[in-house]
């Protein structure tokens, strides 16, 4: 019998605002990536658009391993909440 367990990014998605708003940020980035790389060629501008694309989908994605582990850590020990970011 399947287990009705729901996958923790879904969880992070459902209880937490900024991960969603970052998950939706990190989805577009990626989008537009995937537009660019649609091109035949690239000229100067489409490579630097596509390294800074690249660096804000990465620090999307590093904030929102912090705010998992954040939760992670909350949910084992919920007397130890910090508000430090």
């Amino acid at each position: 019998m399947a287990s009705a367990q729901r996958a923790p990014r879904d969880v992070l998605l459902q209880a937490d605002a900024d991960y969603r708003r970052l998950a939706e940020q990190h989805r577009q980035y990626d989008l537009e990536l995937q537009r660019i790389s649609k091109s035949p060629y690239l000229n100067a501008e489409d490579l630097l658009e596509e390294i800074k694309l690249k660096k804000m989908k990465l620090q999307c994605k590093d904030e929102m391993e912090r705010i998992a582990a954040r939760i992670l850590r909350e949910q084992r020990d919920p007397s130890n909440t910090s508000f430090a970011a």
